[in-house]
């Protein structure tokens, strides 16, 4: 089955190189105000899709236990160093447009600093929409090609692509921007229905970021922030939606295994063996190794 191309961090440095050392501590403190506004207190069972290495799975705590996905192993591994191996987090690499995990599993689901890899946005949004059970809350940041950066440049003739139009823009290989409008049809097309809208980054400039302390821009970035239910030109956006569709809801599982599915053929009834899972329908297997279940490639 041909999916779409993936967007690999695979032996990257990322969460240092950008995160830590890259002077992102404002976007990071202002990412953290728009999840408090947005999560659930509590619940049974989280999906982080594109968790990487664990940055916002703490800011997750309410939840009895968190699935961290992430297309890359080593971004896993830097999230067990940080996070720990426990019976709350439940690490899983895997392509997220073949999720590996049964209908109407999970309470809640965030999806931050992610989609804007994704070539086909609502084939990945379609994927995490059967998963979630009814009524589940999915939270996700998009990056926005409203901004008031590219009108200025557009309206200037310093950039060709036209940010008022619906269509997503590949702006660097597997980066891309999508239009606001577009993000809350493809989520209604699914059934979900919009509960909150939240602007983000409103003063992600160099000059800002170097004179103001991160804390007290983050503030202010917060003191904006529900603006973003009127109008959305910052770059980043963070919508919260309620499943309101009539998917299948399972009951909570109890045994990791019991999440998972085979993403080759769909079968739900996966062997646990040493060092894998086996599916008995297509004799799949996917590797378990280190904490860590591999559904991107089956064993050869």
């Amino acid at each position: 089955m041909t999916t779409p191309p993936v967007c690999n961090y695979e032996g990257s440095d990322y969460q240092r190189s950008f995160w830590e050392q890259g002077g992102r501590e404002y976007e990071d403190r202002a990412e953290a105000i728009a999840l408090k506004r947005m999560l659930p207190a509590s619940g049974n069972l989280m999906l982080e899709l594109g968790a990487g290495a664990g940055r916002n799975t703490p800011r997750y705590s309410g939840f009895e236990r968190i699935v961290l996905l992430d297309y890359s192993t080593t971004q896993l591994i830097q999230a067990q160093e940080k996070l720990g191996c426990s019976d709350q987090y439940i690490y899983v690499a895997a392509d997220i447009y073949r999720l590996p995990f049964r209908d109407g599993q999970f309470d809640a689901a965030t999806m931050i600093r992610a989609l804007h890899h994704m070539a086909d946005a609502p084939k990945a949004l379609r994927q995490i929409q059967k998963v979630l059970r009814p009524n589940a809350i999915f939270i996700l940041e998009f990056a926005n090609k409203l901004n008031l950066k590219s009108i200025l440049r557009y309206l200037l003739g310093r950039q060709k692509w036209n940010p008022f139009t619906l269509e997503p823009v590949e702006f660097v290989k597997l980066n891309f921007d999508f239009h606001p409008r577009a993000i809350r049809n493809w989520l209604g097309e699914l059934g979900f229905s919009i509960e909150k809208t939240l602007t983000v980054s409103h003063f992600r400039l160099g000059l800002l970021k170097r004179i103001v302390p991160a804390r007290l821009l983050a503030a202010l970035d917060g003191f904006f922030q529900p603006t973003g239910k009127y109008w959305q030109f910052t770059p980043s956006v963070f919508v919260k939606a309620k499943n309101k569709s009539d998917s299948r809801a399972e009951s909570a599982s109890l045994s990791v295994i019991d999440l998972f599915k085979c993403p080759d053929c769909e079968g739900e009834k996966l062997e646990q063996n040493s060092g894998h899972l086996h599916c008995p329908i297509c004799e799949s297997n996917w590797s378990v190794e280190n904490g860590i279940y591999d559904f991107r490639e089956r064993m050869k």
